[in-house]
């Protein structure tokens, strides 16, 4: 009778155990994963057999099939691309720096507004994505201009540390900017994005163009603070953020986008000017130092090359079985002659420091082509070294 019991105690645990696991789903979207380690990846090609005969493979096969991301990570980013009009030099450049991956980049003169390459178009044109931390120097300006903090406020952020807002931009820390972002509130920081232009079309009558969303209430999960520090619900394409980092590379001039595609298109571009963010201009200023640390010291520090002064903003989340890794950024000093955003998608690989590194060897590509850049040298960067 015991025996019985014991078998029909060890079958109901066996079966429970596999209920629970075939009711485990995906992961759901998660918040910035800068800092994250990079996965390592084995060089083995085939399974290893155990002693017993089985193998690997099966159960390699049992966590793919619980593995979060659905979207592979390489392909032809190029595949379906119209590079009528871009600019030759600075498109080769961009295809080299992307290569296989499954990403978009667009490049843009921030003082006109002129769209110099786009690869992949469809998806830096129709998708709307989380942008993830590359709304933080939206929400830092924001707070600046509010007066809540100040260049050089400390907030608490756990582990008895303090930092002020150079290095929660430049380490993308969460904490710091949810706490802005609840102090802000939700209607504060709307105004502000769609001051830049978050929620309509950022280009001049480009076929195609998504205007991506803006929400009308902060997420029902984490509030403002997680819309603060991650842009939960929102969503945006790479092309409205190359406006957003240029009206920041410029100092505060919106221009709509313009993608001229036939010579005389190009003979006859005039930059648009959508609107001035002049109540912004004492303030973009204050941030340049976080963006710069980024590189030098931060998330976006792989891609950092000695003789560019690079500035921008990494951002990795996930959404719909993808992870995304951005980078928009901008280099020149004291004008900036390019702004480059990068959108990563894809699986583990993707994420906010490798769109840095693509960023990166575009730069440096550009600079070895002798493509005009006007890039300094790192003392460039007004009173900051590397941390």
């Amino acid at each position: 009778m015991l025996k019985h019991l014991a078998i029909l105690a060890l079958a109901t645990f066996w079966l429970l155990g596999a209920v629970s696991a075939s009711a485990s789903g995906p992961v759901g979207t998660t918040g910035n994963l800068d800092n994250a380690t990079p996965p390592k990846h084995s060089s083995r090609s085939k399974s290893t057999i155990h002693k017993n005969g089985s193998s690997h493979h099966s159960k390699r096969h049992s966590r793919r099939a619980y593995d979060p991301w659905h979207l592979g990570s390489f392909g032809d980013p190029s595949a379906e691309d119209n590079p009528t009009g871009d600019d030759p030099v600075i498109r080769q450049a961009a295809l080299d720096a992307l290569g296989r991956l499954n990403g978009s980049m667009v490049v843009v003169d921030p003082n006109t507004g002129r769209i110099l390459s786009m690869v992949n178009q469809k998806l830096a044109l129709t998708g709307g994505f989380t942008p993830c931390s590359t709304f933080k120097p939206i929400v830092a300006l924001a707070a600046l201009h509010e007066g809540i903090i100040t260049p050089t406020t400390k907030l608490y952020v756990g582990s008895h540390t303090r930092v002020d807002l150079t290095d929660a931009l430049a380490r993308s820390n969460n904490v710091f900017f949810h706490k802005l972002g609840e102090m802000l509130g939700f209607r504060r920081i709307t105004e502000y994005a769609q001051e830049f232009g978050l929620g309509e079309k950022a280009g001049l009558e480009i076929p195609g163009e998504s205007a991506g969303n803006y929400p009308s209430a902060p997420p029902k999960e984490g509030g403002v603070g997680f819309l603060a520090y991650c842009g939960t619900d929102v969503e945006v394409t790479p092309l409205q953020m190359a406006a957003v980092i240029s009206a920041i590379a410029n100092g505060g001039t919106l221009y709509a986008l313009q993608y001229p595609r036939t010579p005389e298109e190009i003979a006859e571009f005039r930059p648009v000017v959508r609107r001035r963010l002049d109540n912004l201009a004492a303030n973009i200023p204050q941030i340049r130092d976080g963006l710069a640390g980024s590189v030098l010291y931060g998330t976006g520090r792989s891609a950092y090359d000695p003789d560019l002064s690079i500035y921008g903003k990494t951002g990795t989340c996930s959404e719909n079985g993808a992870r995304l890794g951005w980078f928009i950024s901008f280099a020149g000093e004291p004008q900036s002659q390019y702004v480059v955003v990068v959108l990563l998608r894809g699986g583990r690989i993707m994420y906010g420091p490798h769109a840095a590194e693509v960023a990166g060897h575009f730069y440096r590509d550009l600079m070895q082509r002798e493509h005009p850049t006007q890039a300094s040298r790192i003392d460039a960067y007004p009173g900051l070294s590397r941390r």
